[in-house]
C-alpha cells in the first residue's frame, strides 16, 4: 500500500475529487492522476497536502506507515513503540451488490463484513455494498466493498449510490445543478459516459447513500 493507495485513502476519508486534492496540492487534476498511477509527488505539493490535512510525508508515500495501512489494519507499529489498545471488533452488514457500470437491480446478500470501529461510530446506520462493474475502477475497483452513509448528503462531486426509477441501482460521482442531475463516471475505462437526467426527464433519481469508506477485495479473501 504505498502512494497511489495512500492518495485513494485520502480522497475517500476527505471525500474529495482529483480537481479538488489538485488545488490544494497546487497542482493539475492530471498531476494527481499521475500519483495515483504511481508517480511521486514534487516535495512542494506533498508540504501543502501535509500542512492542510495535518499528515507527515509517510502518511502519503510509505507502503507500510500510510493512510492505506492505518484505514485498513496493516499499519506497522515502529520498532521500540508502545502498542495501541487492541480495537474492539466491529462489524456492518453487506445488504447487496450495486452496479459501477449500468444501472441495474441489486443483488441481496445477506453477511457481515468487519469494519475499523472508528468509521463505524462515525457513521451507525451506514451498510456495505459490493461493487460490480468497472466505471469507477479509478477509486473503487471491481470486487471492492464500499461502506455508505444513508444520513450523510452527498455534495457535488461525491462519490453516491443512487435509484434510477425507484429501482435500478447506480454508483456515480454525483452533480446536481438544481434541475439537471449528472452521474459521472471515474474510470481507467474512457467508454463511460455520464447519466445527465434533467427537470424535464420522466426518469427519477433517489439518493441511496454517500459512500464514505471501502475495502479493497484483497481484504475479503
Amino acid at each position: 500500500m504505498g502512494l497511489p493507495e495512500n492518495i485513494d485513502a485520502l480522497l475517500v476519508k476527505h471525500d474529495l475529487t482529483q480537481e479538488a486534492l489538485a488545488r490544494i496540492a497546487g497542482v493539475t487534476p492530471g498531476s494527481v492522476t499521475g500519483w495515483r498511477k504511481g508517480s511521486r509527488p514534487r516535495k512542494e505539493a506533498i508540504a501543502r497536502l501535509c500542512d492542510y490535512f495535518n499528515i507527515t510525508e509517510d502518511d502519503l508515500v510509505s507502503d507500510h506507515y500510510g493512510l492505506a495501512a492505518k484505514e485498513h489494519g496493516r499499519y506497522a507499529v515502529p520498532s521500540g513503540a508502545k502498542l495501541p489498545a487492541e480495537p474492539r471488533p466491529t462489524y456492518a452488514p453487506l445488504l447487496g451488490r450495486v452496479h459501477a457500470g449500468d444501472a441495474c437491480e441489486p443483488d441481496v446478500i445477506d453477511d457481515r463484513i468487519p469494519i475499523p470501529y472508528e468509521v463505524r461510530e462515525a457513521h451507525p446506520r451506514g451498510y456495505f455494498l459490493e461493487v460490480e462493474g468497472t466505471c469507477m475502477s479509478r477509486v473503487y475497483p471491481e470486487g471492492c466493498h464500499i461502506y455508505i452513509d444513508p444520513a450523510q448528503q452527498p455534495r457535488n462531486g461525491s462519490v453516491a449510490v443512487v435509484s434510477i426509477d425507484g429501482a435500478d441501482y447506480v454508483m456515480r460521482r454525483l452533480y446536481n445543478t438544481g434541475r439537471t442531475v449528472v452521474l459521472s463516471p471515474d474510470s481507467w475505462d474512457d467508454r463511460y459516459e455520464d447519466i445527465v437526467i434533467t427537470g424535464e426527464d420522466e426518469r427519477t433519481v433517489e439518493y441511496v447513500g454517500t459512500v464514505v469508506w471501502f475495502q479493497p477485495s484483497e481484504e475479503m479473501e
